[in-house]
C-alpha cells in the first residue's frame, strides 16, 4: 500500500485525483494520505483540493450510478456493499432525498448513501451538488489541518 500511496504522490495533482476517485468508490483506499503528503511536499493547497473533490466526486458519481442499476445481487457480490451497510444507509436518508449526498464523505458509509441515493433514482443534480460541497468541506478542512499543524514545525 506504501508504494501505491508513493506513486500517487510523485504523479502530483493527478496522483492526487487518481487517489481522491479511487477512494470515492466502493475500493478503500486513503486519499487523504495522499493529500497531507502532496501539501507537505509543497503543492499548492487549492490546487490540491480542487483536484482530490473532483476526483472523489467522480469515484462518488460511480457509487450513485451502482445504484441506478438496482440490482442488489450485484452490488452486494461485485461492489462490497453489504445489505446491512446499504439498510443503514437507507434509514438515515429516508425522507431527506438528495441533500444527504452531503454527507457522503464519512468512510465506510458514504458509499452506501450514494448507492442508496441511486437506488432511490434521487435528483442527479441536487447529489452532485450535495456532495461536491460535503467533499470540498472535508478537504478543506485536511489542508488546513495539515498547514496549520506543519505551520507549528516550520
Amino acid at each position: 500500500m506504501d508504494a501505491i500511496i508513493q506513486f500517487m504522490i510523485d504523479w502530483g495533482y493527478w496522483g492526487m485525483f487518481l487517489s481522491a476517485l479511487i477512494a470515492g468508490t466502493v475500493v478503500p483506499f486513503s486519499s487523504e494520505a495522499v493529500l497531507v503528503a502532496c501539501v507537505s511536499m509543497g503543492l499548492e493547497p487549492i490546487g490540491c483540493v480542487l483536484a482530490a473533490t473532483a476526483g472523489n466526486m467522480v469515484g462518488g458519481m460511480t457509487c450513485y450510478w451502482l445504484g441506478t442499476l438496482g440490482n442488489m445481487t450485484w452490488i452486494e457480490k461485485y461492489f462490497g456493499v453489504n445489505a446491512q451497510k446499504l439498510e443503514k444507509a437507507k434509514r438515515f436518508v429516508k425522507d431527506r432525498g438528495a441533500w444527504m449526498a452531503f454527507f457522503m464523505f464519512i468512510p465506510f458509509l458514504g458509499e452506501a448513501i450514494g448507492v442508496v441515493l441511486g437506488l432511490m433514482h434521487a435528483n442527479v443534480w441536487i447529489t452532485a451538488i450535495a456532495m461536491f460541497f460535503g467533499k470540498a468541506l472535508r478537504y478543506i478542512a485536511i489542508v488546513a489541518t495539515t498547514l496549520g499543524i506543519t505551520s507549528i514545525f516550520s
